[in-house]
């Protein structure tokens, strides 16, 4: 689960994180007071609107923009809640902006010897140790995944103790390795520590701050500050947060995958033309593999798990055929707990509520096989369009033939 920046900026303060003020406004009539209300007390107003989508690039698509006057805050806030947003990270029609975010702006202290004082923090699982890992990099206000491809020794890492966390000294290393120093040092710490233990209680699978930034506040003071942040949450730790739950953003979703979690099922949409239902994230990965393998392209993963019902098997045809893009349909069941018989019923149900005008491939092997083949069998009148595979390779043929 994804959450948005001023969730985000939030939920930093609540771990006394410090960031710049911030007003939350879904109207352009609310742009002036909000920039008056960011800005209070400011001697040069200064203020940064940022469009709240679950998608990164918003600043090379104009969706952040620095403003100086009520006036300019309300044209910024005019355009971007009319305009939709198209960066790399969004579909091609791009995404609806609903909110924005109103921040007071930051002087960002000079760099020696050029560019700004950002870095880069963040917290996220390493999989090949099984240890929960800090980075941090001085390349901050830009994608860390460009940096790390390009200049890999700019990024530093830092394992989290299992039991303890990541500890003051650790964190003051990392401060001096980002080139920090004074108390400069002891601020940064203090965020990185504050950091991980967020990350740990919110059971986060990402918790990124970028940038991180050395903020100019006059005569000669100096702050630590997180301007920018993004979180992702485990989905299997949400129960344990029900005030998490609670800042999910439905219409930022694609609503096919809402619509597969409330029936317990695991679907995630792709930009192919062949719809997969299988039983097994390892076997759903295997299917989109082989249909890859023989020129085909995977419109969805989707997986029934071991226990799913008639019911959410039906209901998982339904989500399949929603997607206008699918030509043909896959089904690759290897029935351990889950029962072929069971599918084979819910494609019968599947085709009496909505039918299937597309090509349908079914392989099933394993439990009750034989009885889920029959239901198949006895169904060929009422499903004009199914074709039963011998094994993955001929069902991959299959409907790669079938869909062209």
């Amino acid at each position: 689960m994804k959450i948005h920046e001023f969730q985000a900026r939030d939920l930093l303060a609540s771990f006394a994180i410090p960031v710049p003020s911030g007003v939350t406004i879904e109207s352009p009539v609310l742009a002036e007071e909000a920039f008056l209300k960011a800005t209070k007390g400011m001697s040069s107003p200064l203020a940064v609107i940022k469009a709240q989508v679950h998608a990164g690039g918003r600043g090379k698509a104009g969706f952040v923009k620095l403003v100086r006057n009520a006036h300019e805050a309300k044209d910024a806030a005019q355009f971007m809640l009319t305009t939709r947003m198209k960066s790399p990270q969004t579909p091609p029609e791009g995404l609806v902006v609903k909110k924005l975010l109103v921040a007071a702006g930051v002087d960002i202290a000079d760099r020696v010897g050029g560019g700004k004082e950002e870095f880069y923090l963040a917290i996220t699982t390493d999989r090949g140790t099984r240890r929960n890992i800090l980075i941090a990099s001085r390349e901050g206000g830009v994608e860390i995944e460009q940096v790390a491809h390009e200049r890999p020794d700019a990024i530093i890492k830092q394992p989290l103790h299992p039991t303890l966390g990541l500890q003051n000294f650790a964190a003051r290393k990392i401060a001096y390795q980002l080139g920090l120093n004074g108390k400069l040092v002891t601020q940064a710490a203090d965020i990185m520590v504050k950091l991980a233990k967020l990350f740990v209680e919110k059971d986060c699978s990402l918790a990124e701050i970028n940038p991180l930034v050395i903020a100019d506040m006059g005569k000669g003071e100096r702050q630590v500050l997180a301007i920018d942040a993004k979180f992702s949450f485990d989905d299997n730790g949400l129960f344990r947060h029900p005030d998490l739950q609670s800042l999910a953003d439905p219409t930022e979703e694609n609503a096919a995958e809402l619509r597969a979690k409330a029936a317990g099922l695991s679907y995630i949409a792709l930009n192919g033309n062949i719809g997969c239902l299988v039983n097994g994230a390892g076997l759903a990965m295997a299917t989109m593999d082989i249909i890859k393998l023989h020129g085909g392209d995977p419109a969805n993963f989707l997986d029934v798990g071991g226990g799913a019902s008639e019911e959410a098997v039906t209901e998982a045809f339904h989500i399949i055929l929603s997607d206008q893009h699918v030509k043909g349909i896959l089904v690759n069941i290897f029935g351990g707990i889950m029962r072929c018989d069971v599918i084979a019923q819910g494609v019968v149900n599947a085709a009496k509520q909505v039918g299937f005008k597309v090509p349908l491939v079914v392989r099933l092997e394993g439990t009750n096989v034989e009885a889920g083949r029959k239901i198949l069998e006895n169904a060929k009148s009422m499903i004009p369009t199914l074709q039963a595979a011998t094994d993955l390779t001929d069902a991959a043929k299959k409907v790669c033939a079938a869909v062209g």
